[in-house]
């Protein structure tokens, strides 16, 4: 695992770049996954909150079968405005589903709430999409606290004073033959980030110099309520694997494996838990369910990289600042 925390293995896809750009100030920001050739791509939202724009399109029995963009934003419902951004962007360049007398770009995504961090005023707007559908490049993607990881935070049981600062991640994994699976997630859990039975990124203890496990916590009734929609993990697995709409929808299910894994606890009535997934269709595969499965790998891995290459922020300290421990 890279100690500087960027990752280019994703860009063996060849249809993907990826744009970000990030308020530092405000806390907010926002990442662009481009497939300026389309992408068949499906959704699964598991939490109970989610902010989402055209993820009705991506249902199998519908029409459009392609996707141009997906965008993971800050900002809560603000946050939408910032795709309208990236489709212009794309038009410009003249990206989209040709209608005949105009092409449409197919731009799709989800936010999170980074509202509580920074400055609350502070959101992507459709300026800062523009500026990443723009920046979207093949060389590196910066993981942490960067682009939809901007303002990300996870430990939230006993409160937002005793969160911990998170970022975005990415990992991928390629297999002989070409296949590539990759994920990108911006963590922004009302839950702990584990790693095995390890709190890595969780609730902080009353002294805030470590963690203790929020899921003790509920069963001792002394969880903090949330609010819907104020947490979110958003993601999008990304392959170079043909794919059917239909198979698409199976590996984003099959991926929120890896957020179950990560993050305890997670698709509760406080989260907005999406994961998209999205296929360039370069290689031919036989069996979609060992797609399926290195999918739920890469997305816990990207879930556990992007919050140990997170940086404090927003009065919040980060994995790296605190000592990781076993859960009791």
């Amino acid at each position: 695992m890279a100690d500087d925390y960027q990752t280019d293995a994703i860009f063996g896809i060849k249809g993907l770049a990826i744009g970000q750009v990030s308020d530092s100030k405000g806390l907010t920001g926002v990442t662009v996954l481009r497939f300026d050739q389309g992408a068949t791509a499906g959704v699964d939202v598991r939490g109970a909150a989610p902010g989402t724009r055209e993820t009705d399109l991506l249902r199998p029995e519908n029409l459009v079968d392609k996707v141009h963009a997906i965008v993971l934003s800050g900002g809560s419902a603000f946050g939408l405005d910032s795709m309208s951004g990236v489709a212009r962007c794309l038009e410009e360049q003249r990206i989209g589903f040709d209608t005949g007398v105009a092409q449409v770009p197919i731009v799709t995504g989800a936010v999170l709430f980074d509202l509580a961090l920074g400055d609350a005023k502070a959101r992507p707007d459709a300026e800062m999409g523009y500026r990443a559908a723009r920046a979207a490049q093949r060389i590196s993607f910066a993981e942490g606290s960067v682009g939809a990881g901007t303002g990300a935070s996870v430990g939230k049981i006993a409160g937002m004073s005793r969160a911990t600062k998170s970022g975005i991640g990415s990992y991928s994994i390629t297999l002989n033959g070409g296949l590539i699976v990759g994920a990108v997630v911006a963590v922004n859990a009302w839950g702990d980030v584990m790693e095995g039975n390890t709190l890595l990124a969780a609730t902080r203890n009353e002294a805030g110099t470590g963690f203790v496990s929020g899921t003790e916590l509920i069963l001792a009734g002394a969880n903090a309520q949330g609010f819907a929609g104020r947490n979110t993990t958003i993601g999008a697995i990304v392959t170079n694997a043909r794919l059917t709409k239909s198979q698409a929808l199976k590996l984003a299910q099959m991926g929120h494996d890896g957020y179950a894994r990560a993050i305890r606890p997670v698709h509760s009535l406080y989260d907005g838990d999406t994961l998209f997934a999205a296929g360039t269709g370069e290689v031919t595969v036989s069996d979609i369910n060992a797609v399926g499965v290195i999918a739920a790998e890469v997305v816990e891995e990207a879930i556990h990289r992007a919050v140990k290459a997170a940086t404090a922020a927003g009065g919040l300290p980060a994995s790296r600042d605190l000592q990781p421990g076993s859960q009791p």
